[in-house]
């Protein structure tokens, strides 16, 4: 595959920026064929708005079509360019604090699944893929800070979105590598994050650190040639290699299989073996922290769609949540007895995506569906956070961040979002019931429970 990637790379730049509009300035990007026909939708009941909210916009169809979970810059700006003139020192990028009360130590891992050949690749590969843990740790002291995104993923991420690490520092976590696990809280719930379309495993770093904060291990998985970068231990770059025009559905089904060998092999580490394939090291107090007994799975996006898919396919998921994802397939007319979380943007739910409509009787455990006003399609990825710091960088206007990330403030919405989050599997996971989950709270006026 070597001697492809150099022509695949110039393929997902010129993506990423030449047609970079997909995202920033065609806003109907998410319409289904029914909008496009000018059927209009039935709207379930929201209650929990505040006046002072900016909805304006919010039963918009726009953004929250997987195609768009790859964030870029508006068409028409040449941001290399933009960013050369004049500037001496890279732009170093920043991710919010964990709120929780633990440090949080982390790790990457590399797995292969010989039971299962790549699909998006030719021959009989076995499938491979990377993961990161976060958990509680016990102490960080000498155990460095971890990296968003290797070095070399992380230079074709800027790459492809027309910049470079000369320009734009990616920024530190705030897990250390490698720092042993807190054992005295005992064994820990374990809860997996599945990312949007061709994104990165990286992209949900602020919600799955904040996870760990609290006292969960999470482990994010990158789905190898369907991410658009993934850096193996030996320095070599895996890309985006998923033919055009692939079925979503059976994308979700390869997702799933991701999801559920990753748990297998969490199985191999709680009786004190190591899966990954290199012997890497593991933190000390893993295997004694794993609960496998209480798992759960949340996803953004196609990741948020997975969620669905793979608690069909493997039952030792207890719990999920999708934030913003479209269902495809057959998963969502499928019965689920298992408590689940919709946690949509302010411009997508289930009155205006007839996927959510079809999932919702089909939910037969606990359900919740709640909305984020003010919020879009991305921002309920690292892309929140981040985007805003570089935007001026970039030549994107505020109405133009305002359109892809909505009105509401980056800090406000991560915290949202990670106060939810945690709700909703300290009392599915943890069985700690959460008033935040009843309905409308003063406290979080941005959310809206649909009824």
């Amino acid at each position: 595959m070597h001697h492809r990637r150099p022509r695949h790379r110039r393929r997902l730049i010129a993506r990423a920026v030449g047609t970079a509009g997909v995202l920033a300035v065609a806003l109907g990007a998410g319409v289904t064929p029914s909008m496009a026909a000018g059927k209009t939708p039935s709207h379930p009941t929201a209650t929990g708005s505040s006046p002072d909210q900016d909805t304006t916009n919010d039963q918009d169809n726009t953004n929250w079509a997987p195609e768009n979970d790859s964030a870029a810059v508006p068409k028409g700006t040449h941001p290399a360019a933009t960013l050369s003139r004049g500037r001496t020192s890279a732009v170093q990028l920043r991710l919010p604090a964990p709120s929780g009360r633990y440090q949080v130590g982390t790790f990457s891992q590399h797995l292969v699944d010989k039971s299962r050949t790549d699909p998006y690749v030719p021959g009989n590969r076995a499938r491979e893929l990377m993961v990161t843990y976060w958990y509680p740790a016990s102490s960080t002291s000498g155990y460095p800070l971890a990296p968003w995104m290797p070095s070399g993923s992380g230079a074709h991420f800027l790459y492809s979105r027309g910049l470079s690490p000369q320009q734009v520092t990616l920024p530190q976590t705030a897990s250390h590598v490698l720092a042993p696990v807190k054992t005295s809280l005992g064994k820990l719930p374990v809860v997996l994050y599945s990312t949007g379309l061709h994104s990165d495993r990286a992209m949900g770093t602020a919600l799955a650190e904040d996870l760990a904060s609290r006292g969960y291990i999470v482990i994010a998985v990158d789905h190898t040639h369907d991410a658009n970068e993934v850096q193996f231990p030996d320095g070599r770059l895996e890309v985006n290699t998923m033919p055009a025009g692939a079925h979503s559905s059976d994308t979700l089904n390869v997702r799933a299989a991701d999801i559920r060998f990753v748990i297998n092999q969490l199985g191999t580490i709680a009786k004190g073996g190591n899966p990954d394939v290199d012997r890497a090291k593991l933190p000390s107090g893993l295997s004694r922290a794993v609960d496998t007994s209480r798992v759960g799975m949340f996803g953004w996006s196609l990741g948020g769609a997975a969620v669905d898919t793979a608690m069909q396919l493997d039952h030792r998921i207890a719990a999920g949540a999708n934030l913003d994802g479209q269902f495809f397939g057959t998963a969502p007319g499928k019965d689920l007895n298992r408590p689940f979380m919709l946690f949509s943007s302010g411009t997508h739910n289930r009155n205006n995506d007839s996927s959510w409509r079809t999932l919702w009787p089909h939910l037969k455990g606990y359900r919740v569906d709640i909305q984020l006003h003010g919020s879009r399609h991305l921002s309920f990825s690292d892309n929140e956070w981040l985007v805003p710091q570089v935007a001026p960088l970039l030549g994107m206007s505020p109405d133009q961040v305002r359109q892809q990330y909505g009105s509401i403030d980056p800090n406000r919405a991560i915290k949202v979002q990670r106060d939810y989050l945690a709700a909703f599997f300290d009392q599915e996971l943890r069985k700690k019931h959460s008033t935040l989950l009843d309905g409308p709270s003063k406290s979080y006026p941005e959310i809206a429970f649909v009824r």
